[in-house]
C-alpha cells in the first residue's frame, strides 16, 4: 500500500512549514501568489487531494498544540511540571487552542517511540516540557513541526528555549550564604542530569570561585542517580556549614537526612533551594530558595510556539526568565 501523502509532505518538498502550505491551500493568511501556485502545483504533482477549506483525511489545522515531557518528572510529591502544565493549558485554552499531553516512558524514550499525535499529525506544535534524551528530540525534530523546548536546552538545535536564569539564580543564593559568613558550602545534585541543574552548579562555582573559596569534592553530593531517579543522600564525614540544592525537594531530603543524623539545621549546617515549590515551605525550617517565575516561563513559551508556527523558519532564540530570592529559616548567620 502506497504512503498517504499528507500536508506536511507537501511542505517539505516546497521547503516551508505545514502552516504556510494550509494557507496556500486555503486561500487564506498573507502568502505571495507565486508561492501559493508552487504550494498547489507541488501538492497535485504529490497526490495530496484538497478542498476549498484545504482538509485531506484530517490533515487540516486542529489548533492543538503538544506537551511532551517524561514521566520521570513525577513522583515524590513533584508539581513543578504539573504545575507548569496547567498554566500552559489554560493560557492555550484562552487562546483557542487545546492541548494534547503526552508522559513519555522510559523504554519510549530509549527507543525512540514518537508519539502518535506528531505521527498522525494531530498537533500544529509542540513543546518538550522538560528535558529528554538528545537523541529522541533529534528524531522528533525530523517531523519538521514547530517546537519549543522549556526549561532545558541543547546546542546543534535550531529550536527555540526557554528557560529559568539557573546560572546568576544559583550564583546569587550562594552568595548570599557567602555573605551570611559561610566559607564551607558544599552542591547537591546529579550535575549530569540536565542542563537546569548543571548551569545551577556553575552558578555556585561561580560564586565560590569569585570568592576565592574552596570546593572539596566530597561536599558535591548527588541526589539522584544517572536515570532521574532519588536516592538516599549520604553525607559527607565532615559536613560544611552549608549546602546549596538543585530543587526544594533535594533540599527537604537533606535537612531530613541532617536531623535523623544529629545535626540541626540551620545552626549546624545551613541550606537552601531552588524552585519555591510547596516543599520549601513544608520544610522544618522553611526553606531559602530561588522562586522560579512559573507564569512567565509559560507565556513565553506560548509566544514562542505561536510565533514558530506562522513562521517556521524564523530564527530561533534562548529565553531566560528571571527569578527571585526568598529568604526563610534555613539559612543562619556565621559571625
Amino acid at each position: 500500500m502506497s504512503k498517504r501523502i499528507t500536508m506536511q509532505d507537501v511542505a517539505n518538498k516546497v521547503g516551508v512549514s505545514k502552516v504556510t502550505v494550509s494557507k496556500a491551500l486555503t486561500g487564506k493568511g498573507e502568502i505571495s501568489e507565486s508561492m501559493r501556485e508552487k504550494i498547489k502545483q507541488v501538492a497535485k504533482e504529490l497526490g495530496y487531494l484538497y478542498n476549498h477549506t484545504g482538509k485531506n483525511l484530517g490533515n487540516s489545522l486542529t489548533r492543538s498544540i503538544g506537551i511532551i515531557t517524561s514521566e520521570r518528572y513525577f513522583g515524590q510529591d513533584a508539581n513543578f511540571y504539573i504545575d507548569m502544565y496547567k498554566m500552559i493549558s489554560d493560557e492555550l485554552e484562552n487562546l483557542n487552542y487545546t492541548t494534547i499531553l503526552h508522559i513519555l516512558s522510559p523504554e519510549n524514550e530509549k527507543n525512540s517511540i514518537i508519539p502518535r499525535m506528531i505521527l498522525e499529525q494531530k498537533i500544529e506544535g509542540v513543546i518538550i516540557l522538560g528535558q529528554l534524551a538528545r537523541d529522541y528530540l533529534k528524531k522528533i525534530n525530523q517531523y519538521q513541526f514547530p517546537m519549543v523546548f522549556l526549561d532545558f536546552y541543547y546546542n546543534n538545535f535550531d529550536v527555540d528555549s526557554v528557560i529559568t536564569d539557573n546560572f546568576f539564580s544559583a550564583y546569587e543564593i550562594t552568595s548570599y550564604l557567602i555573605e551570611n559568613g559561610h566559607r564551607n558550602i558544599g552542591y547537591v545534585g546529579n550535575i549530569k542530569l540536565t542542563s537546569s541543574i548543571q548551569d545551577r552548579y556553575l552558578g555556585y562555582y561561580k560564586s565560590m570561585l569569585e570568592y576565592d573559596l574552596e570546593i572539596k569534592p566530597q561536599w558535591i553530593i548527588s541526589d539522584k542517580d544517572d536515570d532521574g531517579e532519588w536516592k538516599e543522600i549520604e553525607l559527607p564525614k565532615e559536613i560544611p556549614t552549608a549546602f546549596v540544592c538543585n530543587c526544594d525537594i533535594a533540599a527537604n531530603n537533606l535537612i531530613e537526612k541532617l536531623k535523623a543524623s544529629g545535626y540541626n539545621v540551620p545552626e549546624d549546617c545551613s541550606v537552601v533551594g531552588f524552585d519555591d515549590s510547596i516543599h520549601a515551605t513544608l520544610s522544618i525550617p522553611q526553606i531559602t530558595t530561588i522562586r522560579v517565575n512559573l507564569q512567565e516561563l509559560s507565556k513565553v513559551a506560548i509566544k514562542k510556539i505561536i510565533k514558530r508556527i506562522k513562521d517556521f523558519h524564523r530564527y530561533s532564540s534562548r529565553v531566560m526568565v528571571k527569578t527571585k530570592l526568598i529568604k526563610r529559616d534555613s539559612v543562619i548567620k556565621i559571625l
